[in-house]
């Protein structure tokens, strides 16, 4: 009886030691989970692929300088489920963004939600705008 416990406990161990790199590699601690900010872009690069697609845009901030970002989204699966493909973002294409940026100020972030420049917005799968997610003012893709 002793031993079947003992070995229950010591099963229950490993299990929660295997799954801690799984969610490690997913975890929030780099991004500020409270905060969106919104801003108006040209896309530079649209990068699709897995494990994570990335978005890499321009900013031109008030002062005039230009900051260049970087966001990422979920895997190509996963963001067809959100409207997504392959071609939804162009190089030159002004986009509004909305990301979950990164606590430390760089310009790194999730992108929560972006709206094309037909009008329509796709969800960026990371806790979204309320209310974005399958809105489309615009024709699809």
């Amino acid at each position: 009886m002793k031993v079947k416990l003992v070995n229950r406990i010591a099963g229950t161990f490993l299990v929660l030691i295997a799954a801690v790199p799984v969610g490690a590699h997913h975890g929030n601690a780099a991004f500020d989970s409270d905060k969106r900010v919104t801003m108006k872009g040209t896309v530079t690069e649209w990068f699709w692929a897995n494990p994570h697609c990335f978005l890499q845009f321009d900013v031109k901030e008030d002062s005039g300088n230009v900051v260049h970002w970087v966001a990422e989204t979920s895997n190509p699966p996963d963001m067809i489920n959100h409207g997504w493909s392959k071609g939804s973002l162009k190089v030159g294409d002004q986009v509004t963004i909305t990301v979950i940026p990164v606590k430390n100020g760089k310009p790194i972030g999730r992108i929560a939600a972006v709206v094309l420049p037909n009008g329509q917005t796709l969800d960026g799968g990371f806790g979204g705008l309320p209310g974005a997610a399958g809105r489309n003012s615009g024709a699809a893709k």
